[in-house]
């Protein structure tokens, strides 16, 4: 993996201004938004460990706080699915409308409460959205909404995270379209395993270069 290589940006939404992190290589062939998990941000060394290996591969990425500095401060806003997929929502029409953007397809890359959000999101009548990736997700959040999803949907889960494999197998019952779960063995929630979180990166560039262009 080569350096960080993300500049700084800000997402105007009203009244409202979120810090985020922009990843664009040369020629990118699409553009995925992250929606973080509970408590997290965008300086995620996770995400951003991510978003650099899409970087690497061809593929964009947009990384922000989806909660200002304020709203952060209520912990009952970290699990307000409805205010995150709003604010998802609202980014990814930002997004679209940046010169930078405005012809790459959109996939989306959700991380634990932040997967429930981004298929929230889908869910809502968007058919801008090309690809989703989840890693230890809790699409089973938004349970009943995940019948209505026809983005082909990949769900990453690791192999000694035992409650969140229980929560993912449920939701693939559910998914509608094209889906898949991979699990990475011998891994945590964290990914924090030597080796792991490379997994995660390889299965989402994978799922990307095959349905973002599409």
């Amino acid at each position: 993996m080569s350096d960080d290589s993300s500049r700084d940006i800000e997402i105007g939404l009203g009244s409202v201004r979120l810090p985020g992190s922009l990843f664009l290589p040369d020629n990118a062939i699409g553009v995925v938004i992250f929606s973080h998990g509970t408590g997290s941000s965008r300086m995620s060394p996770r995400n951003r460990f991510v978003a650099q290996e899409l970087s690497d591969a061809g593929i964009g990425s947009v990384l922000f706080d989806l909660l200002t500095a304020e709203e952060d401060e209520d912990p009952d806003n970290r699990f307000d699915i409805g205010l995150m997929a709003g604010r998802l929502a609202a980014t990814t029409d930002w997004v679209r409308g940046e010169s930078w953007a405005s012809t790459l397809p959109v996939g989306y890359f959700g991380a634990s409460t932040g997967s429930a959000a981004a298929f929230k999101v889908i869910t809502t009548g968007r058919d801008d959205v090309r690809a989703m990736v989840s890693r230890g997700g809790r699409p089973d959040l938004v349970l009943s909404d995940l019948k209505r999803v026809k983005v082909p949907s990949l769900l990453v889960v690791g192999g000694f995270d035992y409650q969140i494999r229980q929560y993912n197998e449920r939701a693939m019952e559910q998914l509608a379209g094209t889906k898949d779960l991979r699990i990475v063995p011998d891994a945590s929630h964290l990914f924090e395993e030597e080796g792991a979180l490379a997994q995660v990166a390889a299965h989402a560039i994978d799922w990307y270069l095959r349905y973002l262009p599409e």
